[in-house]
């Protein structure tokens, strides 16, 4: 009955929200129609039997000059003489189709698109096949749009897979957390997802990882992300930022890769050959097109002072790989570069032949769009029931429960005959979906949410906002005394937390923590706490106040939050989300934003960064969560790499002993023989009850100790697994000694250590040796 209201009330919201079909709808711009003068003429690049680098060049070929430096920009100019229309690169798919760029638009047969969870609570759920399922949906309403005439690109400049190194980093919330192997595989699905795989040729979107690389810092103590130098040793490059990117390409087959206003050891990201040419393009096999994050070439003359001219920013950018600028800056300035001598016309096709060529395989020089496999994409496509379904699954999938004492969770509705929703994220729509969003098909707020199981709730903001200035501290206190249970809703917005916003402090804001300390003192009954927040928060005072029965996080939940979140509490969900960031002391804040280091330095008190390396205390833990059952995890089996092979390794040469331990270089391994190491690990995990549930398995690797620089631990796998309550399942991880036991030394190189590791599951380890 619950749930049926809920249904009532979300389809009543998207009648007011939701789509709305005209008679008419707008044609999608394409070229090369069965009418038009480049088709009938036989001009190459609308050949779509040739392959699509001839195509590209075929095109670019046929341009004027001032038709190219035209390209150079997201606001692309068309050529009518040729019949290519104009077209807007710059569109935004973190969590759903968003208006933060320029070329979506919900002015017509579409009026809004689903709103999944902000990517950190959905990261949560160590789930692979949701975040692919999630990257499809919005790929799929991506076209649908394009299809209806409402979108001017299908290149979407998502998703952000930078590593959330700092707490503080307002952009957090749009990571998948501070580990590299979780931020590699959430890249990799969504990319598979938004890009389609249904044909090799033909892409849904076309997806950019961003923003490459080490860039997690927006404007702290006077350092703005526009003119900040990251100082990052090869060593960090390596094993942490750079991984994810690596895997969107080589393993996500991502058609874009964005570069950052970061400076990386003196050099722009976006002016950095050995990043953009050498490395993504080069080493990872870039199949697709370089795109600079907004007015990042502009900076590089007017906040970097890299570049003495425009010309001279132009010729930079160009020449390291850069393809297109978000902006107009190339635009401006390319035709001057090139009077000037400092670029060539064959700069800038080189350029364009990736750029058209991605253009290509989305399908725009093949005749109407709407005749290929994605043709019949159309408004019933977008905020589908199944799309609706899996942005609520999604939202309860992500929420974790930190604290439970004597099982406060989950409520018994029929025993909670009132009750108090207090707390300025209680009934705020818009602080559902976070940042980078579109109009979404409903919202359903925890306020909605709980009211949907309780009868007799009275709600009270405490606060205007979540800066909480002013706290309504007596009222709030009158109220929870006078109500059964008590339920508030606090934590951040987009005021404290955003894109050019980094917060200076980890507690809540303003009055809150007075707020909820008298709230709790004044209720019946522990009160329940949910935080709504992107990044961690210092919440000590409630974790050790028995007054406080209950702590969930619920991230930033999209529109279906409010309904993931009461499903949670009164048990019509079993939590099983993990932290996918640790959640520091307020301490923390004394450690400088702009030091890059993750290894920690004992000798100057830099306490390290991420659950790899940090050695101070935590609030809670990296893959931290309860769940209102328990389970039990144990690896039962584990192979051993082939013993054959590891004799043969002893003939190749191997780097330096560091601290007295030989290892041998994964490079001289060789794919052949790291693929013939593999070999299987079992863990046996197991549902105690009382709730079935969905349970997150997350492994590990130990080395024998923590020295030259390697972690305290490394991720390196993860599976989730639905259990009734009893059941017990074996999952099998593919083991791989190459990637999950190497790591990396100073100089950056990748080694596999010989003689001990350790698979962890828990505090259950097993041995596996690699030598002879």
């Amino acid at each position: 009955m619950v749930l049926q209201r809920l249904l009532l009330l979300l389809t009543a919201s998207s009648l007011l929200l939701g789509v709305a079909v005209p008679a008419l709808a707008a044609d999608p711009p394409f070229s090369c129609g069965p009418s038009s003068t480049a088709a009938t003429q036989g001009y190459a690049f609308c050949d779509a039997t040739l392959p699509v680098a001839q195509r590209a060049a075929d095109l670019v070929a046929r341009l004027t000059t001032a038709e190219k430096v035209a390209q150079l920009g997201d606001e692309a100019a068309g050529v009518p003489r040729l019949g290519v229309p104009a077209y807007k690169w710059w569109n935004e798919a973190l969590h759903g189709l968003a208006t933060s760029g320029k070329g979506l638009h919900f002015n017509g047969a579409v009026r809004s698109a689903t709103s999944f969870p902000q990517v950190s609570l959905t990261a949560a759920a160590f789930d692979d096949d949701l975040w692919f399922r999630i990257g499809q949906a919005i790929g799929r309403e991506a076209r649908a749009l394009y299809n209806l005439g409402q979108a001017e690109g299908l290149t979407m400049w998502s998703p952000n897979v930078n590593i959330y190194r700092d707490p503080r980093w307002g952009r957090g919330q749009e990571t998948p957390g501070e580990d590299p192997t979780t931020a590699s595989r959430y890249g990799v699905a969504f990319v598979k997802g938004l890009q389609g795989n249904s044909s090799a040729s033909l892409l849904q979107t076309s997806a950019c990882c961003k923003h490459a690389t080490a860039y997690d810092l927006e404007d702290w103590g006077g350092v703005a992300r526009y003119n900040f130098d990251a100082r990052v040793t090869a060593q960090d490059l390596e094993d942490t930022y750079n991984p994810p990117f690596r895997s969107c390409v080589v393993d996500g087959g991502a058609s874009c890769v964005m570069c950052a206003y970061t400076g990386i050891n003196g050099v722009p990201a976006c002016a950095n050959s050995g990043l953009l040419t050498n490395t993504v393009r080069g080493d990872w096999g870039l199949d697709g097109y370089i795109a600079s994050d907004c007015d990042a070439v502009a900076i590089m003359r007017d906040a970097q002072r890299y570049a003495p001219t425009p010309e001279d920013a132009v010729a930079l950018a160009l020449k390291a790989g850069l393809d297109i600028d978000c902006g107009t800056y190339m635009q401006q300035h390319a035709a001057a570069a090139m009077q000037q001598g400092k670029i060539t016309e064959d700069d800038i096709d080189k350029a364009l032949k990736n750029l058209f060529a991605v253009r290509m395989r989305l399908g725009h020089f093949d005749g109407d769009p709407r005749a290929n496999v994605y043709g019949g994409l159309n408004a019933a496509d977008i905020c589908t029931p199944d799309h609706r379904s899996l942005a609520l699954d999604a939202a309860q999938d992500g929420i974790v429960l930190l604290k439970n004492d004597a099982g406060v969770l989950p409520l018994d509705r029929a025993a909670v005959a009132s009750a108090a929703v207090i707390g300025p994220n209680a009934n705020n729509a818009g602080l559902l979906i976070g940042n980078y969003f579109g109009p979404p098909c409903e919202s359903v707020t925890p306020l909605k949410g709980v009211q949907a199981y309780v009868k007799d709730v009275r709600f009270l903001a405490g606060c205007r906002s979540a800066a909480c200035d002013v706290a309504d501290t007596d009222e709030a206190a009158t109220l929870a005394g006078s109500s059964d249970y008590v339920l508030l809703f606090m934590g951040l917005s987009q005021q404290q937390e955003s894109e050019g916003r980094d917060r200076t402090s980890l507690l809540l804001p303003g009055q809150q923590q007075s707020l909820i300390t008298a709230v709790a003192d004044a209720a019946k009954r522990p009160v329940i706490l949910v935080l709504l927040t992107g990044g961690p928060v210092d919440v000590t005072f409630a974790k050790t106040n028995p007054k406080i029965g209950a702590i969930l996080w619920a991230g930033y939940p999209g529109q279906a939050g409010g309904l993931a979140i009461a499903r949670v509490l009164f048990g019509d969900h079993n939590p099983g989300g993990r932290l996918p960031v640790t959640w520091y002391p307020e301490e923390f804040t004394k450690v400088p934003m702009t030091d890059m280091r993750m290894r920690a330095d004992p000798a100057t008190g830099y306490p390290g960064r991420s659950y790899r390396f940090y050695q101070g205390e935590t609030v809670y833990k990296f893959g931290y969560g309860l769940s209102y059952s328990s389970y039990s995890r144990r690896l039962v089996s584990s192979g051993a790499p082939n013993t054959d092979l590891l004799a043969g390794l002893s003939t190749m040469p191997s780097p330096a002993a560091e601290q007295g331990v030989a290892s041998y270089h994964v490079e001289h391994i060789g794919p052949q023989r790291c693929e013939q190491l593999r070999f299987p690990a079992v863990v046996e995990v197991e549902n105690h009850g009382p709730m079935d549930g969905k349970h997150s398995v997350l492994v590990y690797l130990r080395w024998a100790n923590a020295t030259a620089g390697r972690p305290k631990k490394q991720l390196i796998g993860f599976r989730r697994q639905h259990l009734k309550a009893g059941e017990k399942a074996r999952l099998t991880f593919d083991i791989s000694p190459c990637e999950h036991f190497s790591r990396v030394r100073k100089d950056g190189n990748k080694v596999v250590d010989r003689g001990s590791h350790f698979l962890m599951v828990d505090k259950h380890e097993m041995e596996i040796t690699f030598e002879v």
